[in-house]
């Protein structure tokens, strides 16, 4: 039987779908990201709003999952998520994040590191009564990241929420809403040939200056 990682350790696919210049101008990289995320809808990236999220907890363990993009402004980056999950409370403790977007037809990643913040209640509210009613109820019955005795255990709880909600508008969870990540790194990578990469990079002091600083990094 031929062993799985064969194929793996003879695999040098090539990347050349395209190339980053050095004479690139943006004054705000997050311009650049809306660019590519267009154009990544565009050719028809698989889940283009999939963004993979890294928190810190209070005893330093890392940790990430895949949340999705629900939204892009000038501030930042903005997901939702239930406040009381493990990422939550890392962020609680710890608000520095990291998280990249990775989009294979275009051999394009994004890797992205800020500080994390909860939006206005006006928005998580405008935002949940978006939702299909069956991932508003779901909200409500998941008690996110905990640990339980099996899946009935959910499928309880999520019945008694139909219930409790049963012909009537179903409201946002205290513990539920959306968070911004506010980028002070952002790096853009454009696969090349042989693996000599595009790496560009911006960076700010603070949150607070509007001047970014752009640079390469080696492939």
């Amino acid at each position: 039987m031929n062993n799985i990682f064969d194929k793996i350790h003879s695999d040098h696919s090539e990347f050349n779908f395209g190339k980053l210049d050095d004479e690139i101008i943006v004054n705000n990289p997050l311009e650049l990201f809306k660019k590519w995320y267009e154009e990544s809808i565009t050719y028809n990236c698989i889940e283009a709003n999939a963004m993979i999220l890294s928190t810190i907890s209070d005893n330093i363990i890392p940790s990430t999952r895949v949340v999705y993009l629900k939204d892009l402004s000038d501030k930042g980056f903005i997901f939702y998520t239930n406040y009381n999950s493990r990422k939550g409370k890392d962020i609680e403790v710890n608000p520095l994040v990291s998280c990249l977007f990775y989009w294979n037809t275009l051999f394009r990643q994004v890797h992205i590191q800020g500080v994390t913040e909860k939006i206005s209640y006006e928005q998580s509210d405008a935002y949940f009564k978006s939702r299909p009613r069956e991932s508003q109820l779901g909200a409500w019955a998941s008690r996110q990241s905990q640990e339980i005795s099996g899946r009935s255990e959910f499928e309880r709880e999520l019945k008694e929420i139909k219930k409790r909600f049963e012909d009537i508008e179903v409201p946002r969870p205290p513990f539920w809403g959306g968070y911004l990540i506010r980028p002070l790194n952002i790096e853009f990578w454009q696969g090349r040939e042989s693996r000599l990469h595009d790496r560009i990079c911006f960076e700010r002091k603070d949150l607070s200056s509007e001047v970014w600083r752009m640079f390469r990094r080696n492939p």
